[in-house]
């Protein structure tokens, strides 16, 4: 489970996939505080506590940390950014009937794009489990050697 490397200054466009997305009825949106609640809750619900935990830190800052997607006013995605330690990507996750359609890449590549913009030429992408050929493919990221648990390796409860 290492972590990851990416270049933010080389980040593949990503207009054309938000477009077809939205063909498809499916919104990639900056989360606002008024939706806190219910994304937390979403979170809570699908994923993991911890990173229900990690969601919820999103919203201590402004703008919020955490990008959605959203199909029909449910919320079907998310992603954050800087909520473990500053310059990390994730935690990330869209529900299992929406994986595939590219949600989850442009979660990614939000994101990243809001990371660059914030001033960073690369961030790194936190404790990668199952997704490590998702980044190497979809923005070059590489894993760092000898990178797991770093920055987790405090956390009363590893896992």
């Amino acid at each position: 489970m290492p972590d990851m490397l990416v270049k933010l200054y080389d980040l593949p466009d990503n207009g054309a996939l938000l477009e077809r997305l939205r063909g498809q009825g499916i919104v990639i949106k900056r989360a606002m505080t008024g939706d806190k609640q219910a994304i937390v809750d979403f979170v809570g619900r699908h994923f993991t506590e911890s990173w229900r935990n990690e969601c919820e830190v999103a919203f201590a800052h402004l703008p919020v940390h955490c990008y959605i997607a959203v199909k029909q006013g449910e919320v079907i995605g998310f992603a954050c950014h800087e909520v473990v330690v500053k310059n990390f990507f994730g935690p990330t996750g869209v529900l299992d009937e929406y994986r595939g359609l590219g949600i989850g890449k442009a979660l990614l590549l939000e994101c990243l794009s809001a990371m660059h913009q914030n001033g960073y030429g690369y961030a790194i992408i936190g404790w990668v489990e199952d997704a490590l050929a998702f980044y190497e493919k979809t923005v070059g990221a590489i894993a760092i050697p000898d990178s797991f648990p770093g920055v987790f390796r405090d956390l009363i409860k590893l896992g």
